[in-house]
This record gives C-alpha cells, structure tokens and sequence, in this order.
C-alpha cells in the first residue's frame, strides 16, 4: 500500500474500497473480504444505505481500529447545521464507531445554498475528534472557493468523478494549489469504454496487467486518492495489485490524451435531487 498524507498531517491509504450500490446485506462479506486482501480505507455514505453492513464487518474484524480510514458523507437532504450533526450522530451509529476519519459533503446542490453550513458543522464535527478529517465531494472550483472565503477549515480531499476520459485537470490544478487531495469516484469509468480503449488495453498488455489495473495506476502515479468497487472477490483482489509496476511517463501521456470530459454521473451544477 502507498500512503498519502493530508494537509492536516493524518496519513490515507491511496487505494482504498468503495461500496457505491452494494447492497446493505452484500457489504458485509464484501467489505470482510476487501480488508482480508488487504484494504484499510473504506468509503461508504448515507445514500448507500450499507452503512450498517459496512460496520458489521469492520465489528468482526481483527484489524486494529486504528489501521483503519473509514470514510462517510452527508446527503443532501440533510444539509444545514443541526442536520448535518444529526445525520452524522446517525451514521455513527449504524457503523458502530466512536469516531470516523473521514466526514464528506456528497454533493454541493448549489441551488440550496446550504454547503458552507454543514461544512461548518462538519468544523464543529472536526474541533470535537469525533472525525478525523473533513472534505468535500463533487465541488466545482467556485463552490470551494466559497468554503477557502468563508470557512476556518481546508478541505483535505474533493472526491470527484475522474477517470481517463475525465481528467478533471483544471479542477486538479486548483485543488494541488490549496493543498487538496483529489480522490477519484468512478475511476474505472464503472466499467465503461476507457477499459475497451485500444491505448489502455496496449499499455495493459505491454505489462502483463488488465486494463483496471492500469487505470488504476494511472491515477496513483497522478497523484489521486483513488476508490474503485467491487462485490466480486477476484476482482477486489485484481483492483489491490497495482503496486507491483509502474507506468512510463509516456504510458502516462498516452492515457492523460484520452480525456474528452465524457461523464458518467452528473454535473455537479445540476445535481440538485435531495
């Protein structure tokens, strides 16, 4: 496993394990499976509703507390101050933690106006140690702006969709400048074209590799935090192997060319669903 550390000095798996639509009784033995080939950092949120299968396994685990980064989120409709505290109690308690490492926005809804509340109660959250971080998902560069202006608290992370046809690089640049991590959702596309795309497959074949495992470390030789999932134990186990090779800087240059803005969830000006 490589490391990165935040701007708060706490340190973060780069790879670690999302549960995005894994259903609540399917976490359980996914997330017990991912942390027996070797995951620490899980990411799960609210809106998954398998907050409570995640902390099913990570009770019946003999991982240290302490060797895990477990990271939750804020949904939408319950953003603002005192919600935002409340949901967080609630998430708590379906994982059966004390604390978490991580606490995020999902979205910024921009046309709520409410993000730069709950992110002062995710301040509050922070000052307290009952999280270990705090962040932000999906902002464009004028939302964190906003919480730079108006906000005591740099975000340690902006998780973001990001994969070769979406490099995000603008946005990139303006969080590498604040110190900043980016931390890739769908960095596989969700198993899209970028994985059938003849320079990834070239490159994938050239190190005897699949093509994830080369999207995936592209990301990390980029610099991202990154959260690919799976239910399928192969494949948990495929995603982890990434630290055995390393790309060229023109094996880099070939899949940074890719990018042609293709999303494949929404923009986050128009996610405005609560």
């Amino acid at each position: 496993m490589e490391f990165v550390t935040l701007n708060n000095g706490l340190k973060m798996p780069q790879l670690g394990f999302g549960v995005w639509q894994v259903p609540d009784e399917e976490a359980a033995p996914a997330v017990k499976n991912a942390l027996e080939v070797g995951y620490r950092s899980i990411d799960t949120a609210m809106i998954y509703k398998n907050e409570k299968g995640v902390g099913q396994a990570l009770s019946a685990s003999t991982v240290e507390r302490s060797d895990l980064f477990i990271t939750t989120k804020v949904w939408n409709s319950d953003q603002g101050y005192d919600a935002t505290i409340k949901a967080f109690d609630e998430s708590l308690e379906r994982l059966g933690l004390d604390y978490v490492d991580l606490y995020l926005i999902h979205w910024p809804t921009p046309m709520y106006n409410n993000y730069v509340d709950t992110y002062k109660a995710l301040e509050t959250l922070y000052k307290e140690g009952r999280v270990k971080a705090i962040g932000v998902c999906n902002f464009e560069i004028e939302h964190l702006q906003r919480l730079l202006d108006e906000c005591e608290v740099v975000p340690v992370l902006n998780q973001i969709e990001c994969h070769p046809y979406l490099a995000q690089n603008e946005l990139k640049d303006f969080c590498a400048k604040h110190d900043i991590f980016v931390e890739a959702w769908s960095p596989l596309m969700q198993g899209g074209d970028v994985l059938n795309d003849s320079t990834v497959v070239d490159i994938a074949k050239a190190h005897d590799k699949t093509p994830a495992q080369v999207v995936l470390r592209w990301h990390i030789q980029s610099g991202s935090i990154v959260i690919p999932k799976s239910v399928t134990p192969s494949r948990i186990q495929e995603n982890f192997d990434v630290f055995d090779f390393k790309l060229t800087d023109e094996e880099q240059n070939k899949i940074n060319a890719l990018d042609n803005g293709t999303r494949r969830g929404a923009h986050p000006n128009d996610m405005d669903k609560r």
